[in-house]
C-alpha cells in the first residue's frame, strides 16, 4: 500500500517537473523565435556604441589658393547611455566642469534619436575640461571624450562678416532640417558663408562601431566608416585687399578718434570689387568679432561684450548698413539733369553759397561763383545740384536712381542684405501720409532726406559709372570644390540692370569725378603722389543722431578700371578727412603701391574740414 503511494507521488512528481520543463522549453522558444531579434538589439546596446565621425567642413580659399578658413583637431563631450537612463549625479557633476546647467544637459538627452549614439554635451571644450574628467572618472560613468573637427577662422576677426561663423545646430534649425537628414548635435553655419553654403561645405559624417564592456569602456573596434569632407569653396575675396582694408580701417577709426576729435567714429564698412564682372575683393564692417569664440558655444562673458557694444558687432555693414549717400548720389542727379537736357556741360550757374528759391547752401557757406557742370561735381557744390534736382524733378530723380540699382537687393549671396530706399513721392505718403515738398526734392539731389543707401550699393553705382553702365550681381564664390580637386560647380558674372548714358555724357561724368583726386577736387590732398589715375567721389552725410557721416567711392585705374571701392564712416566727419585716407590704403594694396608710410613720411597732411 505504502510503495503504491509512493509510486504514485513520484508519477505526479514527474509529471509536474515534465510540465515545468515543456512550459520552460515552450518560454524559450517563444522568446528565441517571437522576441529574439528585440532582445538581440537590446543585448546589442549595452555591447556595442556606434561611435559618429564629425566631417570636416569644406576650406575657405582666397581667390589667389590662401587658406582663409580651415579645421583643427578638438574635444568633444558626450554621454552614452550604458545600462539605463543617465543618473542625476552625473548629469550634475557633468554640468559643474562643462559649466552648463543640468537642465541643458536633460534637454540635450531628450532630443536623442538613436539610442546607440552617444549624445553631444559640448563640443570643443578645452584641456582643462578634459583633465577635470579623466580625474574624476570614477564618478562619471558613461561619460566619453571624442576627438572632432573645429572650425579654425585662421586670421581670427579678419573677414568675420563674410564667412559667418558654426555652432550647434538649435531647436527651431532642426524642425526646418531634419528632413535633409540634420539631426540633434549637428554643428551647422549659422551666419555668412557659412550658413549660406552649408549643405555644400559639411561633409557626410562618419563612425564606427565599437564593442565595450560593462563599464563603457571600448574592447574592440568591429567596423569603421570614414566621414566624408566636405566641399571647398574659392573665394573671390583677395587675401591681400582684405587685410589691408580692415587695418587700414582700424587705424584711422583710432586716428580720428584719438587725433581728429570724432570720438563716436567707431563704426565703418568698405566694400572693394571688380567693376567688370561683380566679384568682390574685399568686404569690411567694424566693429567686429573674432568668429572662432563660436565654437563649443560662446561664453556667457564673450556674449556680454559683444551684445553691450551699441555699435552692434554682429551687423554687417557692408549689405545692411543703410546711410544718406550724401554728395555720392551727385553722381545720380547729374546723370539724370545731362541725360534729361535739363542742363549741358558748357552752362555756367552761380553760386553765391545759397540757392536763390529756397535758402539752402554750401557747406561753410561757401560761395563757387559761376561754374559748369565738371567743375560743380569735382568741388561737390550744393547750389548746383539743387538747382539740378528743381529741373529734374523728385520723380526722375527716383527713376534714375533705380536705374542705378538703389532701393534694391543687390542679390548679393549673403543674408541681411538691406534694400536701401529711393527718396519718392508714394513713400511720404504712405508713412506720413503728407505732400511732396520742393525742398525735399534739394535733400534727395544731394543724397539727404529720405535717400538710404548701403556701402554696396554705392559700390555698385561707381562700378556701372566705371563699366559704362553695366550693373553686375556682386558675388562672393567662385566656384565649389571636391576634396579631389575636381570642380563642381563654378559661377560667373551675371548682368541684372543697366543704366543708358550717352558716351558724351559718361566721359564728362568720368572727367569730373577723375578731377575729384586732382589738385583743387576735394579728395586732392589724400591722393597726393598717387601713381595711379583714379576717379572718386567725396560724400558727407548729415546725421541726426551725431557728427556726420563720412563717404568716398572710387574706381581705378581711370583708364581701364578693374577696382570699385566704397568706404563709409560712421560719425567720421567730413569724407575726405574719414573714408577716403581708407579707400587709398585699399586701392594701394590692390595694385601694390607702396604707401606714403612705408615710403617714411609718416605725416598726415591735415586740410581745412571743408570738403563736402
Amino acid at each position: 500500500m505504502v510503495g503504491k503511494n509512493s509510486n504514485r507521488r513520484l508519477d505526479v512528481l514527474g509529471y509536474i517537473i515534465i510540465l515545468v520543463i515543456l512550459a520552460l522549453v515552450t518560454r524559450l522558444g517563444f522568446l528565441q523565435l517571437v522576441h529574439g531579434t528585440d532582445f538581440r538589439k537590446q543585448s546589442d546596446n549595452n555591447r556595442i556604441r556606434l561611435m559618429p565621425i564629425a566631417a570636416p567642413r569644406g576650406i575657405f580659399y582666397d581667390r589667389n589658393g590662401v587658406p582663409l578658413v580651415s579645421n583643427r583637431p578638438g574635444f568633444s563631450v558626450s554621454l552614452v547611455p550604458i545600462t539605463g537612463p543617465i543618473p542625476d549625479d552625473v548629469i550634475n557633476r557633468l554640468a559643474v566642469i562643462l559649466g552648463m546647467k543640468p537642465e541643458e544637459i536633460r534637454q540635450k538627452i531628450s532630443q536623442r534619436d538613436n539610442p546607440l549614439e552617444p549624445i553631444r554635451i559640448k563640443s570643443d571644450v578645452g584641456q582643462e575640461v578634459i583633465t577635470m574628467i579623466e580625474e574624476h572618472r570614477s564618478d562619471l560613468p558613461g561619460v566619453d571624450i571624442e576627438i572632432q573637427s573645429v572650425r579654425n577662422y585662421i586670421n581670427q576677426e579678419l573677414g568675420a562678416h563674410l564667412f559667418g561663423y558654426v555652432g550647434e545646430i538649435s531647436d527651431t534649425e532642426l524642425a526646418k532640417k531634419k528632413a535633409d537628414g540634420y539631426k540633434s548635435g549637428d554643428i551647422v553655419g549659422k551666419f555668412g558663408l557659412e550658413q549660406v553654403y552649408d549643405k555644400d561645405i559639411r561633409g557626410t559624417d562618419g563612425g564606427g562601431q565599437v564593442e565595450v564592456d560593462v563599464g563603457g569602456k571600448p574592447i574592440q573596434m568591429l567596423g569603421k566608416k570614414e566621414p566624408v569632407p566636405g566641399n571647398n569653396l574659392v573665394l573671390t575675396i583677395d587675401a591681400k585687399i582684405q587685410k589691408a582694408a580692415e587695418k587700414a580701417m582700424d587705424e584711422q577709426l583710432v586716428y580720428l578718434q584719438t587725433k581728429l576729435g570724432n570720438v563716436n567714429a567707431k563704426a565703418a564698412a568698405a566694400v572693394a570689387m571688380n567693376p567688370k564682372t561683380g566679384e568682390i575683393l574685399a568686404m569690411v564692417s567694424r566693429p567686429t568679432f573674432n568668429p572662432n569664440l563660436f565654437n563649443g558655444g560662446i561664453s556667457s562673458k564673450d556674449w556680454k561684450i559683444i551684445n553691450d557694444n551699441p555699435f552692434n558687432p554682429m551687423q554687417n555693414r557692408a549689405i545692411a548698413g543703410e546711410y544718406p549717400p550724401g554728395s555720392t548720389f551727385k553722381i545720380i542727379t547729374g546723370t539724370a539733369a545731362l541725360e534729361l537736357g535739363k542742363v549741358t556741360p558748357e552752362e555756367k550757374i552761380l553760386d553765391t553759397g545759397r540757392h536763390w528759391l529756397i535758402p539752402k547752401g554750401n557747406a561753410m557757406n561757401e560761395a563757387l561763383g559761376w561754374i559748369d557742370f565738371r567743375t560743380a561735381l569735382s568741388k561737390s557744390d550744393n547750389v548746383y545740384f539743387y538747382e539740378m534736382g528743381n529741373r529734374v524733378g523728385i520723380d526722375d530723380l527716383e527713376k534714375y536712381a533705380r536705374m542705378f540699382g538703389l532701393g534694391a537687393f543687390t542679390g548679393i549671396n549673403l543674408p541681411g542684405e538691406a534694400d536701401g530706399l529711393v527718396a519718392n513721392r508714394r513713400y511720404k505718403e504712405k508713412v506720413y501720409g503728407e505732400d511732396w515738398y520742393l525742398s525735399e526734392t534739394f535733400d534727395a539731389a544731394i543724397g539727404q532726406g529720405f535717400q538710404l543707401a548701403t556701402p554696396l550699393q554705392m559700390a555698385m553705382v561707381m562700378s556701372e559709372v566705371a563699366n559704362g553702365g553695366h550693373r553686375y550681381r556682386p558675388y562672393l564664390v567662385s566656384k565649389i570644390v571636391a576634396m579631389d580637386g575636381a570642380t563642381l560647380k563654378t559661377f560667373q558674372p551675371e548682368e541684372v540692370g543697366s543704366v543708358k548714358i550717352s558716351s558724351r555724357n559718361l566721359n564728362l561724368i568720368r572727367d569730373a569725378l577723375a578731377d575729384v583726386a586732382k589738385p583743387g577736387g576735394t579728395a586732392a590732398y589724400v591722393f597726393d603722389g598717387f601713381p595711379i589715375a583714379i576717379a572718386g567721389k567725396t560724400g558727407t552725410a548729415e546725421n541726426p543722431h551725431g557728427d556726420d557721416h563720412g563717404w568716398f567711392v572710387a574706381y581705378a585705374p581711370f583708364d581701364n578700371p578693374t577696382v570699385a571701392v566704397a568706404v563709409i564712416v560712421e560719425q567720421g566727419g567730413f569724407g575726405s578727412d574719414s573714408a577716403a585716407p581708407i579707400a587709398r590704403k585699399i586701392l594701394e594694396a590692390a595694385f601694390n603701391i607702396q604707401s606714403k608710410g612705408e615710403a617714411g613720411d609718416n605725416a598726415r597732411i591735415i586740410p581745412p574740414r571743408t570738403a563736402l
